[in-house]
């Protein structure tokens, strides 16, 4: 862990790379907090925590840190209506501010899709979520700072005809971290592995009732973290979870988008 103070001396002159004003670590972490998580290849509760201040924490029941990067909410249920018409949907919407807001959907075998997504073909995706300011060659696992995150995931609705499962939906796609997109195992519980549990259940015939809400703190341009909720109509798929928006290897400034490396 760095302390404050231990790190003023060294990093002091350390900007980021930002066409709207530097603005340098210690002045990040003077204004944020007294001391920064170290570099972690896995999502400490430590780090975990800068993408919980305590308004999003008052707004989500009982978030508890499973150990594994991500909350468990409300004891892992949730209060979505299953008693719903089976017909697949999804419905994405943007707030005040322009930016992507809750996604609901109705998901089943039917509109689930195996095949590729093609959007890099012919250099098609041009959209540029807000705050996206890319980092590269970053260490460890994830190299990439961020990835253009779906609110609902191609492969879970890629097939249903009036939904734009591309990356170029402007009301379905945040700026998330590659880690909060792509984490996928047991013991490392990202976005991608509760989409994984929804897709294990469209694979098996149930209908699920999907929610994915992007949180966000006053005006900042990165949501803060994606509260997951999901519930198949015969009870056997039930989760109720946050994704934090962060990554081991870098410090986010919400407000803006631009990182900062973590040492």
């Amino acid at each position: 862990m760095f302390t404050f103070g231990s790190i003023i001396t060294a990093l002091i002159g350390s900007f980021t790379n930002t066409s709207n004003g530097s603005f340098s670590l210690y002045d990040h972490l003077r204004s944020k907090r007294d001391n920064v998580a170290a570099y972690s290849e896995t999502i400490t509760e430590q780090i975990a925590k800068e993408a919980l201040p305590q308004s999003i924490k008052n707004s989500l029941e009982d978030p508890r840190f499973n150990g594994y990067g991500a909350y468990i909410v409300a004891n892992n249920t949730t209060d979505l209506d299953v008693s719903f018409n089976a017909t697949p949907y999804v419905e994405n919407s943007l707030d005040s501010k322009r930016r992507p807001s809750v996604a609901n959907a109705v998901v089943n075998q039917a509109i689930r899709e195996y095949n590729p997504r093609n959007d890099y073909k012919d250099n098609k995706v041009t959209l540029m979520p807000l705050g996206y300011h890319q980092r590269t060659s970053l260490k460890g696992k994830y190299t990439l700072a961020y990835n253009r995150g779906h609110l609902i995931g191609y492969a879970i609705a890629g097939k249903l005809s009036n939904f734009d499962a591309s990356e170029n939906n402007k009301q379905n796609i945040i700026t998330q971290t590659s880690w909060a997109n792509q984490a996928s195992e047991s013991s490392n519980t990202g976005q991608n592995y509760y989409e994984g549990l929804i897709r294990q259940a469209q694979d098996q015939g149930r209908t699920i009732r999907y929610r994915a809400t992007p949180m966000y703190v006053d005006n900042e341009l990165v949501p803060r973290g994606v509260h997951l909720e999901a519930k198949s109509s015969d009870g056997a798929l039930q989760f109720n979870v946050y994704v934090p928006n962060v990554q081991g290897n870098i410090i986010i400034n919400y407000k803006t988008g631009y990182t900062v490396i973590r040492k």
